[in-house]
């Protein structure tokens, strides 16, 4: 403590001793060991470590931090894309918050939408249904043309017929079951759209459920 004291004060006596034009300015760093320096140019005891440019009346007039390890320096990349990417996120959900804004005016807009898209959803799921029935119908009729057939070659023609129809049933059939995969996704998304409406709005979630298909 006193060989700092000594030299604090035998720098601050430089100071006071060095011509007008020589204290400009005053750099005060501190070593590895905790030796704080008053000098005119940076020790080499200082290198890389945070140092302070003085005024004469000692105020602060500029402050470079210390060099950063390797470790220091990663961990600030990292921080740097971490708030990027929140940033980022952010920005994007304000973004949707907003055209959800644009899309509806009420909850009132959430729920009629929702109807329309359960009414298309379940004109296409009938009009699967249909063309079901009929390949059913005509899976019948064909196999009583088969019958024809039990003890002679059953002509080209009808093991084609047969064939189409089976692949056509068997089409129709994963289009009726992704048509109701397809309310069940339309519920979920006009939920959540009436969850971030409310959230958005502030406003409480109501006791009773959604009108649903």
């Amino acid at each position: 403590m006193l060989k700092l004291r000594i030299l604090v004060f035998a720098s601050l006596l430089a100071l006071a001793a060095a011509p007008a034009s020589a204290q400009t300015r005053m750099i005060k760093c501190k070593d590895s060991k905790g030796v704080t320096y008053y000098t005119q140019t940076p020790p080499p005891e200082c290198l890389g470590k945070e140092m302070e440019e003085l005024s004469r009346q000692g105020s602060v007039l500029k402050k470079r931090e210390a060099a950063l390890t390797p470790e220091q320096l990663a961990a600030r990349e990292e921080d740097r894309k971490r708030k990027a990417e929140q940033d980022a996120l952010a920005k994007e959900e304000k973004r949707k918050n907003q055209a959800l804004l644009n899309t509806y005016s009420s909850e009132k807009d959430i729920e009629d939408g929702r109807l329309r898209a359960l009414k298309q959803a379940e004109l296409a799921t009938k009009e699967i249904e249909k063309r079901i029935a009929e390949a059913h119908k005509r899976a019948k009729t064909l196999a009583a043309e088969k019958e024809f057939y039990v003890k002679k070659p059953m002509p080209k023609k009808l093991r084609e017929d047969i064939s189409n129809n089976e692949s056509d049933l068997q089409l129709q059939e994963n289009a009726l079951a992704g048509r109701k995969k397809e309310v069940e996704d339309i519920n979920a998304k006009y939920d959540e759209d009436l969850r971030r409406y409310r959230e958005i709005k502030g406003i409480k979630a109501q006791a009773a459920a959604s009108p649903k298909k």
